[in-house]
Parts: structure tokens; C-alpha cells; sequence
């Protein structure tokens, strides 16, 4: 039986190739649309309840109180941290990024805090999530008030 002639061309026939690009388009696609996986490399510390004002370990101070609008809040994006006072000297903090997509939240109004990217809402009491995409809730951070200064825990 006699062999085949080659030519010195690659044998990848057009049907592998356009299966090759189709999966490379779908696994593209896939990777575009995010998830709502837990990101904790890039979230603050998750262990335990915001507004802590006894002793403990200290950190950078991130604002005075008076900085922290009553019913609001104030994103501070270099430490991924967002802190709100719900009602008169109570202070909570969170994550600043949104677990949807691993998207940084744009700012606090109207009782939420607002993701920009994708419309998500998380209520500035507790982090729990008002309205979608996001099916989770921001973590909370710890913070220190001590007097008027707001730090990092």
C-alpha cells in the first residue's frame, strides 16, 4: 500500500480550525461575564462586626467622623473600603468592591451603596444587597472610632 504524497503543508483540516476558534470564542465569552465568586485576596478583613471603637490593633486613619455624611458615606478606593454612619455616630465599614463582578463601588446615595458597572445596590446599614446583578452582599471591614478619627482595624 502506497503512502500518502506530503506536501510540507500542516494537515489541520478547516473543520478543527473553525472548532479550535469557536471554543476559543466561547471560553472568551465565559470569561467576560464574571461571577459572583468570592474575591477575599482584594477585600478587607472579613472577621469581624464595623464601628469597633475599643482599643486593639491600629491602623492608617482613613477620615474624621465629621467626614461621613449622616445617612451616607464616603469610598475610600485605595484601601477598598467603604464607610457609612446609618444614623448619628454609628459607623460601619465594607468592602468597596463588588462582589458580582470584582468591581470597585462608585459612591453612597440614597441609602445604598452603588456599584457603577453593573447597577448593583447594598444597604449602608449591613452591606445586604438592594438590588441586583450581585446575589451577595458587600463583607464587612473593621474600623476603629476612636474620638472623631475613623481607622483601619
Amino acid at each position: 500500500m502506497a503512502e500518502p504524497a506530503t506536501t510540507g503543508r500542516s494537515t489541520t483540516t478547516r473543520r478543527a480550525f473553525v472548532t479550535a476558534c469557536g471554543a476559543a470564542g466561547l471560553a472568551a465569552a465565559l470569561a467576560a461575564c464574571g461571577s459572583d465568586g468570592d474575591s477575599s485576596s482584594s477585600e478587607p478583613s472579613k472577621s469581624g462586626g464595623a464601628g469597633d471603637s475599643t482599643g486593639g490593633g491600629g491602623g492608617a486613619e482613613l477620615a474624621k467622623t465629621a467626614d461621613i455624611p449622616e445617612g451616607g458615606g464616603k469610598v475610600f478606593k485605595d484601601q477598598k473600603i467603604v464607610v457609612t454612619q446609618p444614623k448619628a455616630g454609628e459607623f460601619k465599614a465594607f468592602s468597596s468592591v463588588c462582589p458580582h463582578a470584582n468591581n470597585p463601588v462608585g459612591d453612597v446615595s440614597g441609602g445604598t451603596i452603588n456599584c457603577p458597572f453593573h447597577g448593583s445596590k447594598f444597604d449602608i446599614t449591613d452591606g445586604s444587597v438592594k438590588a441586583g446583578p450581585s446575589t451577595k452582599p458587600l463583607p464587612s471591614a473593621k474600623i476603629k472610632v476612636q474620638g472623631d478619627t475613623i481607622s483601619i482595624a
